[in-house]
């Protein structure tokens, strides 16, 4: 039986020192969802980083909530992290992991100081909707790349930031 071509000019493969990648999705696909993959990633960063702090810095009659809450939050965001960055490397390209690249990459805003618990809320709230709109952003790119790993974890991360502000959201009603 004859060997299937699956190069050509389409889906020619980068080239990297183990080979090239060929994978059914073109290296400019390829370059777009691990660009947008990045951006995600860095805001997952983002978010993981403010959620860490607050669960360091909570105060007030809701501390023991918040701060088991804040733990089970950075804890999931820590594994998550991993799992976009693995997928940018998949796709070839290195993962953005600096403090410096995730703050230019981030629509997070990591703004200095401690806040209020009640603020605390708020704020984890707007990042993981952040999360959740630059997710939304990148889908349609790996969509069009036919890149279904990168949508199906998009979709994944998008439902957990959702319910996770939903649970947020509930606490300031």
């Amino acid at each position: 039986m004859a060997k299937k071509k699956t190069g050509g000019a389409k889906n020619a493969g980068t080239k990297h020192a183990g080979g090239a990648i060929d994978i059914g999705i073109s290296g400019a696909d390829r370059r777009k969802v691990a660009d947008g993959l990045s951006r995600f990633l860095a805001d997952t960063y983002t978010l993981y980083l403010k959620t860490h702090n607050f669960h360091w810095n909570v105060t007030g009659p809701m501390f023991q909530t918040l701060h088991v809450m804040f733990e089970t939050q950075y804890t999931e965001l820590a594994l998550a992290v991993d799992l976009v960055a693995e997928r940018i490397r998949a796709l070839g390209y290195p993962a953005p992991g600096t403090y410096a690249e995730f703050a230019q990459l981030s629509s997070i805003d990591l703004a200095p100081g401690v806040p209020q618990a009640e603020e605390m809320i708020r704020q984890l709230v707007a990042a993981q909707e952040s999360v959740v709109r630059t997710a939304r952003e990148v889908f349609p790119l790996a969509e069009k790349a036919s890149d279904q790993v990168s949508m199906d974890l998009l979709t994944q991360r998008m439902e957990v930031h959702e319910k996770t502000a939903w649970m947020l959201r509930s606490l300031l009603q």
